[in-house]
């Protein structure tokens, strides 16, 4: 039965798969899965819905960018299918929301493209419904007219939807018949309505049984036990002084802010006509830690924190009860609307490309996403946000409310330039105005784009004759702006092809230090000068060079002694 289960909610994921790809928009796709499948399951084909091959796909690329928290998602790199890679659990990831959406950001590179990707994730019945207790006590007097009605504990399931409670039952009785009350957003409470007198002489205790049902095939269910004492003559209840109450109240009111006084009155007399007020038996956990009711004059204070965020409206059932033997209740609900204020400052997400941008970067280049939120309601949840800096850098809107592009304005050069350190600031349009900031570090990464500079063009030594052979006769400098491999210099001596400069073969030259050692000793009497032209070059890809002429002048020395030419004869 399982397996036919599985099998039964993998064909239904397929269908719905298909028919979201159908309704996909340009640059914004929408996909459903179901909560429980296995994973590896497959969401949707990206590169597919965007109309690229496999080919295409991998010159691109395609990828997922996230904040803080990551997706249960993946994206195959080879194929560009987005699929499962770990339990989803809807009630855990949404509550009990109606609709379970996980926003994704999917990037293409080359050129860059942003696409949103919206998974609806689907519930499956996987919850039963179930009572706050098993067993309900009621004490209801013999003079109660039929048609009085007694509220009830309602049952809560986990799922949402049509899969949360749907339908209650209640077991045959002569004296009562079930009533419930759609309050919307899965609430369903059910109530006990007097359809025939009661007789305690005849009947003391009846006992009814109580099932809630929900909308799954087949539907899950709870039960609950409803034993219902009679008591005699308290025919009464309290009637409150108004069919409704309404009221607004601010969010972020002081603890101890008076909310609203209700009134009830009973004709009765003595204790039976004593009103005491209460919460009713469906009021949420968290209504009973923003508010307190005073059980004597009916006034509601605040207790706790108001946040309009959590909850904009909030309904509380009010009970007005006497203090007879056998205690008559009316019920009431209290509305209380909560009034925005501006308390939440605007949220920034930065989501970076690369750790360092090449200073070679054409403007226009994009950088950075910026996304910025505001959780405030209308003018207080609106948010600009630019660069409040003059940087080479600008920061421009997306389509998609509240994205953001930071991308270079013109070129930029790492030898003027090695960071850049940008301040995002996001302002709301509230009064006053809330903002934060968030900075961003950009590194520029090198680019070959300066040639070896040598110390001195051109350059000019003087050494003198007899030099010793193979020791350095002279040494030439040079530098590079760039950095690593792009500055790393290699010196070249220019040899003549056609040898009309015999006298560089006997130079040699250090290609690390560029120190000159001569190969040969020179003679002043045989050369007294000569020129030759030396080059240095980077490690670039592509090389830079730059070349320098090199003047060397020869130095006599009194190496030679005199000679007489002709011989002189004496007379």
């Amino acid at each position: 039965m399982e397996q036919r289960k599985r099998s039964w909610t993998k064909w239904i994921t397929c269908i719905t798969i298909l028919i979201s790809f159908w309704s996909c928009a340009k640059g914004q796709f929408r996909y459903s899965i179901y909560e429980e499948v296995q994973e590896g399951t497959v969401v949707g084909n990206i590169a597919k819905d965007l109309g690229l091959d496999k080919t295409t796909l991998k010159e691109r690329g395609v990828r997922i960018v996230y904040g803080s928290t990551e997706p249960p998602f993946t994206v195959n790199q080879d194929d560009g299918i987005l699929f499962v890679n770990r339990k989803i659990d809807r009630e855990e990831i949404c509550d009990r929301s109606k609709v379970c959406v996980i926003e994704l950001k999917t990037v293409l590179q080359n050129p860059l493209e942003i696409h949103h990707v919206s998974v609806e994730i689907l519930d499956v019945n996987d919850h039963a419904p179930n009572f706050p207790e098993n067993v309900s006590i009621l004490r209801i007097f013999e003079s109660i007219l039929p048609g009085a009605k007694f509220q009830l504990q309602a049952a809560r399931d986990a799922d949402s939807g049509l899969l949360s409670v749907q339908r209650y039952k209640l077991s045959i009785n002569e004296h009562f018949r079930l009533e419930v009350k759609d309050r919307g957003e899965d609430r369903k409470t059910p109530s006990l309505v007097l359809e025939k007198p009661l007789d305690r002489e005849s009947v003391k205790s009846h006992v009814l049984l109580l099932t809630a049902l929900d909308g799954g095939k087949p539907p899950k269910s709870g039960n609950m036990t409803i034993i219902v004492n009679v008591s005699d003559v308290n025919d009464n209840p309290p009637v409150f002084n108004q069919e409704s109450y309404s009221v607004f109240l601010k969010e972020n009111s002081p603890v101890g802010t008076t909310v609203i006084q209700i009134n009830a009155t009973d004709l009765d007399e003595g204790s039976n006509g004593e009103v005491v007020y209460s919460f009713g038996k469906d009021v949420d956990a968290r209504a009973r830690e923003l508010f307190h009711l005073n059980s004597v004059t009916g006034v509601i204070v605040v207790v706790g924190d108001i946040d309009f965020e959590k909850s904009a409206r909030l309904e509380i059932d009010i009970q007005a009860s006497d203090k007879g033997t056998a205690t008559m209740t009316t019920d009431k609900t209290v509305v209380i609307n909560i009034i925005d204020v501006n308390d939440n400052t605007p949220e920034i997400e930065v989501t970076s490309f690369s750790h360092a941008l090449p200073e070679d970067s054409k403007p226009g280049t994009t950088v950075a996403l910026i996304s910025v939120k505001d959780s405030d309601f209308g003018l207080n949840g609106k948010v600009i946000c630019y660069i409040n800096q003059d940087l080479p850098f600008l920061l421009t809107p997306s389509l998609q409310n509240n994205m953001y592009s930071l991308v270079t304005k013109h070129l930029l050069d790492r030898e003027l330039h090695s960071q850049y350190n940008v301040l995002i600031v996001a302002k709301d349009a509230g009064e006053p105005s809330l903002s934060s900031e968030k900075s961003i570090a950009i590194f520029l990464s090198d680019v070959n784009d300066n040639r070896p500079v040598f110390s001195q063009s051109p350059y000019t030594f003087y050494i003198f004759e007899n030099n010793a052979p193979g020791k350095t006769i002279f040494s030439m400098t040079a530098r590079d702006q760039d950095e690593g491999s792009n500055a790393h210099i290699s010196f070249l001596i220019l040899r003549d092809k056609e040898g009309a400069n015999m006298l560089t073969s006997f130079l040699n030259i250090n290609s690390e230090t560029g120190d000159i050692v001569a190969l040969k000793s020179f003679d002043f009497e045989t050369l007294k000068t000569f020129q030759f032209r030396v080059a240095a070059a980077d490690s670039g890809a592509p090389s830079l060079s730059s070349n320098v002429t090199v003047n060397v002048f020869i130095l006599d020395q009194n190496d030679n002694p005199p000679v007489i030419l002709y011989p002189v004869r004496f007379t």
